[in-house]
């Protein structure tokens, strides 16, 4: 066929599948590329421009989207393969649009040409090509295509190369924008080249069974057809192709041979009608033909799939007991499935419009895009990249019953930000299906999920370990870089301050010491640690001093006071409610009503009561902050909490009445047991007493250690 006969079925094919497109840019296009290409050759030995005439060709009856597109596809190489032709030059011989998007295909070729695939900066500027114009896709889609259906005339290495990056990107990112016939041949393709021999063996066992298929599903059929017909429905039911790639992976993951994973037939109804709920009604008439098969029931009608996917899916048992799939779907719905984002685009008279749906397909690209600004976040494009291509989601409900769709393996924290950034940065908690778990509780579908928020919760890096969504994922950085910049700041305010109050130079040997008797690595990391309060700049300065006394502990049994003293403090309160769980008290801090507390959810042994200040439970929250969840005491007018406190000092005479006097002289406080014991002129002993609260306490302690040779006075812990 000559050129002007190829050129009048391109434009004819036009005309049929895009009433009213511009035939005159086609024609320009495809003129300026063939000249463009009059000396080039494929691999093939074939005449170069049959490549762009054939993406052309995909775009028009495969990706029908409009004559901009197609007149891309003519051109998506010019540039790249001429130096003469020139970016600017597509822009005076064919405007904007054209030249953004021939400028944004040549930039993905250039990529992608040194085996670079895995560097962030290239995802990024591949984002970014599709976020200019949605078509630079759409036609890299046709363009990626053809030359897998030419693959063979290259050589083995750059055959391999292409047929990896076509399984691990375009394919998925064909599903990501709903283009399900091309997404599964582009799978197949790259299938029979990475790994032929799985691919022969799968087609031969296929074409072996096919006519046997195929009579089975017309038998199954029958009776549908008939009840169908009587109801006046006009449809179409054909059997569901098996993609090859789709079985290998399943023998794959599920590990069992061909025979035990093709044992289900597969049927498609097609109903032509505007109205969705025909859907339902066909479900309902073939569940009166045959058994449905339980637990197989997915309605993406009432709640579509990220790529707008829209079907009834079900299983029936079938004659002779055989196992059928069944998707029900108007055509529209299969427009969808096939075609994706280019069925919601409008065609009509040269005009393009879209509907609602489409922005939906670059919205998560934007996303991640505006995530990864800064060079920090810049290596995590790929890891969101990739994780935002795949379909497997999950449904989970708001207590008001509002519908949220997350990645699977979701975390209470991804569904706190998929509600609102704020919820997010103050998720402390989470009750799923009435159940309080942890932060990092793996979601299923279904699941009613309740966030717990606190003003005094933020997020946590060890939060970037389980959440799944990309808007927690960017939210959770932006939130610590800031907050790490402000702590910094501040603690490195305090140190100054405090080295100048007391005009102190520390040299470098000197600093060395201090982040070593701190166990810190460097400056910032003091810094963070002063201005977030976790270090206190006195302990930081002051030189460790050896303990010239020693004495046996006091005679009185903690586990005995403390048991006597968490009775007369009530119920805690655990997130802000007085539920039952199973609480117990850790033996490292010995928390006893008064005590500022928190509590640490253990794997199937309840929560554990520490005070907020124990080093432990310190440790915990920088590993597993999500397990750490907020508890108090009740709220209780006129009660008071009995303390032990550890007394030292020198045996002087009236020491016993000197402490004694001085608790009960202050607001009459009582004093429950009191206990002394003296070794070489030195005293230890233990003192309970009822205070009221934390501050009646301290100022106790104060008074306490003004007595003339009392030199501590600490709280009651443990005795190890």
């Amino acid at each position: 066929m000559s050129d002007d006969g190829r050129l009048d079925e391109l434009l004819k094919l036009c005309e049929e599948k895009l009433p009213g497109s511009d035939l005159k840019l086609i024609k320009k296009a495809y003129e300026f590329a063939a000249i463009a290409h009059q000396n080039d050759r494929r691999a093939s030995n074939e005449p170069y421009f049959s490549h762009p005439l054939a993406v052309a060709r995909i775009l028009i009856e495969e990706i029908p989207f409009d004559d901009v597109s197609i007149a891309c596809g003519l051109l998506h190489d010019v540039v790249e393969d001429n130096e003469e032709y020139t970016t600017d030059l597509i822009r005076r011989n064919f405007g904007d649009d054209v030249a953004i998007i021939v400028d944004g295909l040549t930039k993905i070729k250039e990529l992608f040409k040194a085996a670079e695939i895995n560097q962030a900066e290239n995802y990024r500027k591949l984002l970014m090509s599709i976020m200019k114009d949605i078509r630079v896709i759409l036609v890299k889609f046709a363009d990626r295509l053809h030359n897998m259906r030419t693959l063979d005339f290259l050589q083995p290495d750059k055959r391999k190369r292409i047929a990896t990056e076509t399984l691990e990107i375009y394919a998925p990112l064909a599903h990501r924008f709903g283009l399900g016939k091309i997404k599964w041949e582009l799978e197949d393709l790259a299938f029979k080249e990475l790994n032929k021999n799985a691919y022969d063996e799968i087609k031969k066992k296929l074409n072996i069974k096919r006519n046997d298929r195929n009579d089975y599903i017309d038998r199954f059929a029958e009776p549908i057809k008939k009840v169908l017909d009587e109801n006046n429905f006009k449809y179409e039911i054909n059997g569901r192709p098996k993609h090859l790639y789709s079985i290998y992976r399943k023998m794959i993951k599920q590990n069992k041979p061909f025979e035990e994973i093709f044992d289900l037939f597969a049927t498609r109804i097609i109903i032509d009608t505007d109205n969705f709920y025909d859907c339902y009604t066909v479900f309902g008439i073939i569940n009166t033909l045959y058994i449905p098969v339980p637990d197989r029931f997915k309605d993406y009608i009432a709640i579509p799939k990220v790529n707008n996917y829209q079907s009834i899916h079900t299983a029936l048992i079938g004659p002779e007991g055989r196992v059928v799939e069944v998707q029900i779907r108007t055509k529209k719905m299969d427009e969808v499935a096939e075609r994706g984002v280019a069925a919601h685009w409008k065609y009509k008279e040269g005009n393009v419009t879209k509907d609602r749906n489409t922005d939906d397909y670059v919205q998560w690209i934007r996303e991640i895009v505006e995530s990864s600004g800064s060079d920090d976040l810049k290596k995590n494009i790929i890891e969101n990249f990739k994780l935002n291509l795949y379909e497997n989601e999950i449904y989970v409900m708001t207590p008001k019953g509002d519908l949220k769709r997350l990645p699977l393996k979701s975390t209470p924290v991804d569904f706190a930000f998929a509600i609102h950034s704020n919820i997010g940065h103050h998720c402390i908690g989470a009750k799923v299906n009435k159940k309080i778990v942890p932060l990092d509780f793996v979601l299923n579908r279904g699941d009613q999920v309740e966030i717990i928020t606190s003003k005094n919760q933020h997020p946590n890096k060890n939060w970037l370990k389980f959440v799944q969504t990309q808007k927690a994922k960017s939210d959770i950085r932006k939130w610590l870089n800031k907050e790490e910049d402000i702590l910094i700041e501040k603690g490195k305010e305090i140190w100054e301050k405090r080295l100048k109050k007391l005009k102190i130079s520390l040299g470098e040997n000197d600093i060395a010491k201090i982040l070593q008797r701190n166990k810190l690595h460097h400056m910032r990391h003091l810094y963070q640690m002063l201005g977030q309060g976790t270090l206190n700049i006195e302990t930081v300065l002051e030189e460790p001093k050896p303990k010239d006394h020693k004495m046996n502990a006091p005679n009185l049994e903690f586990e005995d006071f403390a048991r006597y003293a968490r009775g007369t403090g009530g119920e805690l309160v655990v997130d802000g409610e007085d539920i039952k769980l199973m609480l117990s008290y850790s033996k490292c801090c010995n928390p006893i009503p008064g005590d500022d507390v928190a509590g640490y959810i253990t794997t199937g042994e309840g929560i554990r009561i520490h005070r907020k200040n124990c080093r432990n439970l310190l440790d915990k929250a920088k590993v597993e902050p999500e397990k750490v969840i907020s508890i108090r005491w009740p709220d209780v007018e006129n009660t008071s909490f009995i303390v032990g406190l550890v007394i030292r000092g020198d045996d002087t005479a009236g020491m016993l009445k000197d402490i004694a006097n001085t608790i009960v002289g202050y607001k009459n406080t009582s004093i429950k047991s009191i206990s002394l014991d003296t070794s070489d002129s030195f005293f230890e002993g233990t003192v309970t007493l009822y205070v009221q609260n934390l501050e009646h306490l301290s100022r106790i302690i104060e008074k306490l250690k003004k007595i003339k040779g009392v030199y501590s006075v600490t709280r009651l812990a443990e005795t190890k």
